[in-house]
């Protein structure tokens, strides 16, 4: 009980003195503080209304809109009440390519910043914690990030073929640096903390203080970098599905305007690329104003002003 009460009294001492947000000591008064300051930002609550209008809108794709055809007719045509986006130079409905592309969009950020998000925060506790390999990965990390990655998502994408997983990996592999710099920062903090200390005196399992202990205190900064992570994702995936690196088998906003590319028709049929552009706007937009508004809400110095 003795060791209990100090390890509290240290967290809390140590939470005062240097502003950790208390949520990131598993307080859970913090999270309800928390989500009450984010209810008062207006953009974070409408990006996140956004978020999951077009999470709904990827879900219920089969009841919103049939299955984008081969073919159909008319070609070319404006939109109008009968194709509210207009149809593709093969006379496919852009409304529902838009609609089923959402799917493929959605869960290609999703999967790929899980993938960084895990191996971007175990690599970066690990090397806070064993003080011992730290330079080592910092030296990775630098290095990853200063790698061309545009050019080589292209070369790697090119060279094991098209599909959504090879996208998903992709994007991944060139994303986990950022999350390891953002929560390696933190976590250098975190494990130098009195309570931490106080913990390595009842285990000497550091397995149980990463998990029980630094995880939980740099979650708050895994929360920002899971939205910005998949922002950039949704951007990375459109980029490749541009260049022909895409599924060709299933639709994805960068599908669209790559075959509006491909048919010649990207200056003329305006509504071919302004409708997917829109689509992958909200989803980049939403997601950078939620972890802006995140951000502000788990401040304590901007809950007061």
């Amino acid at each position: 009980m003795t060791t209990d009460a100090t390890v509290q009294n240290a967290a809390t001492v140590t939470e005062e003195a240097v502003g950790l947000e208390p949520v990131a000591l598993g307080n859970g008064r913090a999270s309800a503080q928390t989500w009450k300051a984010f209810r008062r930002e207006p953009l974070g609550m409408l990006a996140l209304g956004v978020l999951i209008l077009l999470t709904i809108v990827a879900i219920g794709a089969p009841l919103i809109a049939p299955y984008p055809p081969s073919y159909g007719d008319p070609v070319l045509a404006a939109p109008s009440l009968a194709h509210w986006f207009g149809t593709d130079s093969l006379g496919r409905d852009v409304f529902g390519e838009v609609v089923w592309g959402s799917q493929q969009s959605i869960l290609v950020a999703v999967a790929a910043s899980a993938i960084a998000i895990v191996v971007g925060t175990l690599i970066a506790v690990v090397g806070a914690y064993f003080q011992r390999l730290d330079g080592f990965i910092s030296v990775l990390v630098d290095l990853t990030l200063s790698l061309p990655v545009l050019p080589l998502m292209i070369l790697i994408a090119a060279l094991v073929g098209p599909s959504t997983g090879t996208i998903i990996l992709v994007v991944a592999a060139f994303s986990w640096p950022e999350v390891t710099r953002l929560v390696r920062s933190q976590a250098l903090t975190v494990v130098r903390l009195p309570y931490v200390d106080a913990a390595r005196l009842m285990t000497t399992s550091p397995l149980w203080i990463i998990v029980r202990h630094v995880v939980p205190a740099v979650t708050p900064v895994i929360v920002v970098s899971v939205v910005v992570t998949a922002s950039r994702a949704v951007l990375s995936a459109a980029g490749l599905a541009f260049l022909g690196l895409g599924d060709p088998n299933v639709w994805s906003w960068g599908r669209i305007l790559y075959e509006a590319q491909q048919s010649g028709a990207m200056s003329s049929a305006w509504w071919l690329t302004l409708f997917p552009s829109i689509a992958i706007l909200l989803l980049v937009l939403s997601a950078t104003l939620l972890s802006i508004a995140y951000n502000d809400a788990r401040n304590p110095r901007s809950r007061r002003r």
